[in-house]
């Protein structure tokens, strides 16, 4: 099979039999466009992170107490707001003042948590000013002056700089971001109008970056990337779109915007990795990342490469990779497009941190290694097919039918299969016996997958093959008799212990052992939580790639 440039190469993936049973032709070619559009999606753009990565079956048992919180407002004092005349019915002299005015009442800040009734009129006030503020910006050219940037600017901060507040869990187990829903922030039907006002204002025409850097500067975005790691992933997924835009208009804060979020990876490795495990912006950080690392220019820096291989490789071993693992792994990518060279180093990297005893995770790193596969070359190939075929081995040998098929689903990707094949003398004799065994394989599509593994060796090379399963049958021949022989050792000392006069003394009752139980948080589904998160549009369903000069 001849090799294939990486132009060429194309992935012709197919589905078990377990997924494709009792699905209608039309069913089908539906997921597949699915597929191929948001292939072609990622190929361009970092995976969106999830909104809702809780998966809701059954009819939802509505809960008395809503989960909602709210972080550490400080409530103002005078909260009697009073309201004025329209931005619009204003005449040119006085707009400018008049929109100062409605961006200092909407500095003011209320409680929505120990008294949710309180201030109805005065927070109607404040919401309908957001929202006018909002439709201002936007359809108008030519309002945002000098005298504007440093009233937003303090506005927002007034609002959303603040105390997040902790995990709440009313069964007391441990939050698990994979299970358990979100608590919403109680404060949003404000927060979500003051996000979006600023958003606006960042994509305003008018907006001068040389003008706003006086008060967007390091301490802002500091206190802007503490916010990510708030709970509730509305607000998360307003601060990804709003950091991303700052990335890209103050060039001068780039540098130590990437700084941060790399301090936040190496802070949080201690207790993220090895105690509570949970931050909930990894995501949102990782795909701004990849629209960074997207646009690196090359060669690429010594630090970037040490964040590779000190940061992001690492975070493979959280038990929690699935809340983040699209965007990680399209960053890792994204690394190894850039520069072929790290490619040895990653797939090390991900063998040393291959999970031993969680297959679900198997399966990601799975997914990830034949995205990294689809875009090495041939000679980092070489370098790594030892190793990396011996890991696929123990994966196709997996009792674990998922497991065994993610693995063996390598063998129908055209551009692995034409590396497979300039490598067979090597890639075979690794294989062979782990093929050959899970012929017995108690999942009967793994039959059908592995029978085309070992069609396609045999074609590449059948001399090889039947060398192979020479050599494989007399391995076979000689583990039997061994098998036998400490069979029948342990018959014999068997029967010798038996025969003991002081067997009976010695031999005593076992306790039944306990059960073991996994203790889980089960939280009742929560209706007005459901709804929220459905409800809630995202700003831009991609992250556009950012230039990076060197």
């Amino acid at each position: 099979m001849p090799n294939k440039t990486k132009k060429e190469k194309t992935t012709t993936k197919t589905t078990g039999s377990s997924k494709a049973g009792g699905k209608e032709g039309s069913e089908n070619a539906e997921n597949e466009a699915a597929k191929k559009k948001a292939q072609q999606n990622n190929d361009t753009h970092p995976p969106p992170a999830q909104i809702n990565k809780i998966k809701f079956t059954g009819p939802p048992h509505v809960k008395k107490d809503k989960r909602q919180n709210s972080s550490r407002f400080n409530v103002s004092k005078n909260r009697e707001l009073q309201k004025l005349p329209p931005l619009k019915e204003a005449t040119p002299a006085e707009r400018e003042e008049l929109f100062v005015q409605k961006i200092r009442q909407c500095c003011v800040l209320f409680d929505f948590v120990q008294d949710p009734l309180s201030d109805l009129k005065w927070k109607e006030v404040k919401r309908a000013a957001l929202n006018e503020m909002v439709e201002y910006v936007t359809q108008n050219r030519g309002v945002i002056t000098d005298a504007i940037y440093p009233e937003v600017i303090h506005m927002f901060g007034s609002n959303l700089f603040r105390t997040l507040p902790p995990s709440s869990n009313p069964s007391g187990a441990e939050f698990d971001p994979e299970e358990d829903e979100p608590t919403l922030e109680a404060a949003w039907p404000h927060l979500q109008l003051v996000y979006e006002f600023f958003l606006r204002f960042l994509e305003s025409p008018d907006f001068q970056p040389n003008t706003a850097k006086r008060y967007i500067d390091q301490k802002f975005v500091l206190q802007l990337l503490d916010l990510f790691d708030s709970e509730d992933p509305r607000e998360r997924d307003f601060l990804k779109t709003i950091l991303h835009r700052i990335y890209g208009k103050f060039l001068g804060l780039r540098a130590y915007i990437r700084k941060q979020i790399n301090n936040i990876f190496y802070s949080l490795f201690s207790r993220f990795i090895y105690e509570t495990e949970h931050h909930n912006g990894i995501a949102e950080l990782l795909e701004i990342l990849g629209s960074i690392i997207n646009g690196f220019a090359l060669p690429l820096k010594e630090e970037h490469k040490v964040f590779l291989l000190k940061v992001l490789l690492p975070l493979h071993k959280v038990k929690s990779l699935s809340v983040y693992h699209p965007q990680l792994a399209y960053c890792v990518v994204q690394f190894l497009e850039k520069d072929p060279s790290l490619t040895e180093p990653v797939i090390m990297g991900l063998l040393k941190f291959w999970p031993k005893v969680h297959s679900p995770k198997e399966v990601m790193f799975l997914n990830e290694l034949e995205e990294i596969l689809d875009v090495i070359e041939p000679a980092e190939f070489t370098k790594v097919m030892g190793p990396l075929f011996k890991q696929l081995a123990k994966c196709v040998s997996s009792p674990h039918f998922q497991v065994a098929e993610r693995a063996l689903y390598f063998w129908n990707n055209e551009y692995i299969l034409s590396l497979i094949s300039d490598n067979a003398s090597a890639v075979l004799p690794i294989m062979f016996p782990a093929l050959y065994k899970s012929k017995e394989h108690w999942n009967k599509t793994i039959h059908g997958l592995i029978y085309n593994a070992l069609k396609l060796f045999m074609e590449m090379n059948q001399k090889l093959f039947d060398d192979c399963t020479q050599q494989y049958k007399a391995e076979r021949q000689k583990e039997k008799e061994k098998n036998k022989q400490r069979e029948e050792a342990w018959t014999k000392i068997h029967t010798l212990a038996k025969d003991n006069p002081q067997a009976e003394k010695i031999t005593k009752k076992k306790p039944k052992d306990k059960p073991l139980l996994r203790r889980k948080s089960e939280l009742p589904h929560d209706m007005t939580m459901i709804k929220a998160l459905e409800s809630h549009t995202r700003s831009d369903e991609y992250l556009t790639n950012t230039s990076e000069s060197n």
